[in-house]
Formats: C-alpha cells, structure tokens, sequence
C-alpha cells in the first residue's frame, strides 16, 4: 500500500473520529442543556386558528402563542380565532378576558374604471409593486388602486377580489388579520370596526381642482361633511375626509349631503344577516 492511499485512510479515520465525537457532544446538549418549554405555550397553539397569516406581527401561530405565554401579547391580538379561542387562552394565560371589537378590511379608493382615469395602459407583471415602478403606476390619481392584486395573493382567506378595477372585500371572509393592509404598496386599505355604516372611499390627498381631474368620484376636501357631523366624527384633514368611529353615531347625515358620492354606505353589504357573500361594490 502506497503512502498516497494510507494518507487517505488516516484522514478518513480522522474524520470520522471527529463527527462521533461532535455527534455525541451535540447529543448531550440537547438532552441535558434543553430550554424547557412552558406547558402553556402547546395549551394556547392548541386554541390558534394556525393560520399563520401574519396579521399579529409574529412570524406564525407558534411564535403568536410563546409571546402570549411571556406576557408580550394579548390573546386579542390574534383578529382571527374565535371569541371561545380567546376565552379559552384567557382562562389558560389566568387573565382577565378583554373587549375585542371585530374589525374588517375597507378599501379606501372608489376609483373603479368607470370613475378613474388612466396614464397608460399597463401590459406588465400583474402585480401592484411591479406597476408601481412604472410612474407610480397606471392611474392618474398618486392614491388610486391599481387592480393587480397584491392584496388578493397576500389574503389567505379569499376575502378579497378585484371588480372592475379596484379591490374589493368579502366581508363574510374577512378575519380582520391585516395582511392586505401591509401588501398594498399605496396604503389603500385600512382596518375599521364590522359594524362601521359608513366609510369615506378615498384616499387622495391632493387639492380638489386636481383630484376632479383625474377622477369623477374623489374626495375634494369640500368640507361639507364636516359642517353637517353633529358629533365631530368627520374631518377634512389634507384635502381628504377622515371619519373618527370611536365619534360616529352613524346617523348618516355625512353620507346624504357629501356632493361627490364618495361616503359609502355598507348598511346593505355587511353579511351577518345574509347567506350570500357580500362585497365592496360601488
């Protein structure tokens, strides 16, 4: 045998003596140096929607159910289990059960293609952050949504579709879990309380002689809302109407004198008391 071939075999040799030996260290420290978990941790996964949808900003259901379990989060935290879910977590956690108000997604543009207006039109990837490199994007309002979809791919319960140009959402569907809030490159969509009656349709902040030109229903800061709320719930901040819910009685008096029809009103849309799904139409 030839030195070539023993140098081989003793480096081999060498090696294999150093795996067992790592493999045994690492062996030991796994039995003898593991965190050991608290029992509750499982208990509350147990009662997640394991949805893993992101919407409480933990990475999934797991890392939702260890923050609870530390005290860094609340069990309301998750807008998609159940009101049995949090209870159940609350009586695990030893706490007090908190108020939770259920929340729904609402997209805050009306700017379907019957109402907006185009730059271009977009023959690109299909998706919002690709036609955002593009001038901003395809319509000719800075605020419009553009239709791509990005929020329908981010929503893992199909809650969102889109009609005739813009987003629009299921509210049967909808957990309230904000992964469409974070995927809309334009910050369009927001989170407002299910039993909200109205909500303002736009996102525009622009000055009202620019906002007419570009689309037939935008806010343009009129004020007229404003003057007519006789709680205050209204205000026209930045040329653009914001409704405050913890304020609104929803008595609808903005709805019935805003000039541009663009304060809708869901008093038909919400699902609770239908079979079929509703969505955000205008």
């Amino acid at each position: 045998m030839n030195e070539y071939v023993v140098n081989i075999l003793l480096a081999s040799l060498w090696f294999l003596l150093i795996g067992g030996a790592l493999g045994v260290a690492l062996s030991f420290a796994a039995k003898f140096l593991k965190t050991k978990e608290d029992p509750r941790v499982e208990k509350v996964l147990d009662n997640l929607p394991s949805a893993n949808c992101g919407g409480c900003g933990c990475a999934g259901c797991s890392a939702f159910a260890e923050k609870v379990v530390n005290g860094e989060l609340s069990p309301t935290k998750c807008a998609v289990a159940s009101h049995e879910a949090i209870s159940a977590i609350s009586e695990i956690m030893g706490i007090k059960e908190e108020k939770r108000i259920r929340m729904r997604a609402q997209v805050m543009c009306s700017g379907t293609h019957d109402h907006a207006k185009l730059k271009y039109e977009y023959e690109g990837i299909h998706d919002c952050f690709s036609a955002m490199k593009l001038a901003g994007g395809n319509k000719l309002c800075p605020n419009g949504c553009m239709g791509f979809g990005s929020c329908v791919e981010a929503c893992k319960f199909d809650a969102i579709t889109i009609i005739n140009g813009t987003a629009a959402v299921d509210y049967n569907k909808c957990q309230a879990c904000g992964a469409c809030v974070t995927a809309c490159p334009k910050g369009l969509i927001s989170l407002i309380p299910f039993e909200a009656k109205y909500w303002v349709g736009c996102k525009c902040t622009e000055k009202g002689a620019s906002t007419k030109t570009w689309c037939d229903v935008g806010c343009i800061g009129c004020k007229i809302c404003e003057k007519n709320c006789e709680t205050g719930a209204i205000k026209v901040k930045d040329n653009l109407a914001k409704i405050d819910y913890d304020l609104c009685n929803s008595c609808g008096k903005c709805f019935e004198v805003c000039p541009r029809h663009i304060i809708w009103s869901s008093e038909e849309h919400l699902a609770v008391k239908k079979e079929e799904p509703i969505k955000q139409t205008v």
